[in-house]
């Protein structure tokens, strides 16, 4: 799996689910996730089967957050799992339908140790404090997140507590891929909510851009 940029996780969109995916797709996001803990399996199908109608046929990818039998029913394109679920290698054994599978890591040593796995992508963080878990994971900081980054053995995605002001930081430390949450999810209009974040993504590569083109003086 490449570099991917944009990655959306819906926890309790303000929009729906599904609207909140269809404005995604609509976007180009390249993935989004569905994550309802800890919402009854029957309703995270329902929405699952919704947000798949959604994206279908729109080349944004979608994964099932730690089930990999729902997101099989769903016919979603894969499934994301944490340190305590089932590991990578008994997902892509039990439901080779799912493409692609990805997994969290929370510090340098869960980065390495992901090479031994091999999931298409890891998630790194909470870079910055985030109250979208119940017992939320140590926050990284930008330093270490830039060594996770730099070590990580596949496409690494920052997430936690990232949104507008501080997506420049966090593209600065080297992240490729990165992860919202609240910064969509709590917008009444997601779709302008992600073309606000795609356009500080683009204001920032060109920046760069510009930056390393700039003759020494």
């Amino acid at each position: 799996m490449k570099d991917f940029g944009f990655y959306l996780v819906m926890t309790a969109p303000v929009a729906g689910y599904a609207r909140c995916a269809e404005a995604a797709a609509r976007a180009g996001v390249a993935v989004v996730q569905l994550r309802m803990k800890p919402a009854p399996r029957a309703d995270v199908l329902r929405e699952a089967r919704e947000v798949r109608k959604a994206t279908a046929g729109s080349g944004t990818l979608f994964i099932v957050d730690d089930d990999p039998e729902i997101a099989v029913e769903a016919e979603a394109d894969g499934v994301h799992v944490g340190q305590d679920d089932m590991p990578v290698p008994e997902v892509r054994r039990r439901f080779p339908e799912l493409r692609v599978v990805g997994l969290s890591t929370h510090n340098l040593a869960q980065v390495r140790a992901a090479a031994a796995v091999a999931p298409d992508y890891i998630g790194a963080g909470p870079v910055y404090p985030t109250p979208t878990k119940e017992i939320p994971d140590p926050t990284l900081g930008l330093a270490t997140l830039r060594e996770m980054v730099a070590a990580a053995p596949c496409p690494a995605v920052a997430i936690g507590g990232i949104d507008e002001s501080r997506l420049p930081d966090v593209l600065a430390a080297g992240a490729r891929n990165w992860a919202v949450v609240r910064a969509v999810c709590r917008a009444e209009d997601p779709h302008a909510a992600i073309m606000r974040l795609l356009e500080v993504e683009r204001r920032f590569k060109e920046s760069a851009t510009a930056a390393s083109t700039r003759p020494d003086r």
